[in-house]
């Protein structure tokens, strides 16, 4: 059985929302980037303080999506 893994860097919100995993780094770009400020399923992800965090609430909220905590 073949295991194939991906690693993409992208920013797309549906991308990232059909992702099985996600590794979030941060807090900022460029040299105040660079740690791992959030990491798991998107729904695990969706639950941080961190920017993606709060994107993927904002996008799930205006696609009409309903959210559990």
């Amino acid at each position: 059985m073949w295991a194939i893994r991906l690693i993409v860097i992208e920013h797309n919100l549906d991308v990232i929302r059909a992702s099985d995993w996600l590794i979030d780094l941060g807090p900022e770009g460029g040299e105040a980037g660079g740690e791992v400020v959030a990491f798991g399923t998107p729904d695990d992800v969706r639950n941080t303080d961190f920017p993606y965090g709060s994107a993927l609430r904002d996008y799930a909220a205006a696609m009409g999506a309903r959210m559990e905590s």
